[in-house]
């Protein structure tokens, strides 16, 4: 199975109260959704809160269905990034939500290719968050 993923969080205030997002495809089929607030947090932490809860999402598909590629889509040019390896993570928060991400890549035995798009292309993941943060 591919999977097609997109993530998005975002903060008020930044920090401030914040939200986390995904959504999770089969192709053009959604498999899954889900949206939550995470409390007080910036901008960069709910983006890697995102992607943590969509990779944990994707090990419990795993338990039932083989994977076989995951594309991550995220228009955190940041996160994109880090998690390729091609940004420097400077802040201790930073480097713990990364290190939770590359161990949960790990525990799926697939690596993910991360691809950064822009925020338009990202408006259902987008709406999910402002759905949590402005009720």
């Amino acid at each position: 199975m591919n999977l097609i993923v997109y993530t998005d969080g975002g903060a008020l205030n930044n920090p401030g109260p914040a939200a986390s997002a995904y959504l999770i495809y089969q192709g053009k089929k959604l498999l899954f959704k889900n949206a939550l607030s995470i409390g007080n947090a910036s901008n960069n932490v709910a983006e890697y809160t995102a992607l943590i809860l969509a990779l944990k999402k994707i090990g419990e598909i795993k338990k039932t269905a083989p994977v076989s590629s995951i594309t991550c889509l995220a228009d955190s040019k940041l996160l994109v990034m880090q998690m390729r390896g091609l940004y420097k993570i400077k802040h201790p928060d930073m480097k713990r939500l990364h290190t939770e991400a590359k161990i949960l890549e790990m525990a799926l035995g697939v690596v993910p290719v991360y691809k950064h798009i822009p925020r338009e292309q990202n408006e259902e993941a987008d709406a999910l968050v402002k759905s949590v943060l402005l009720p």
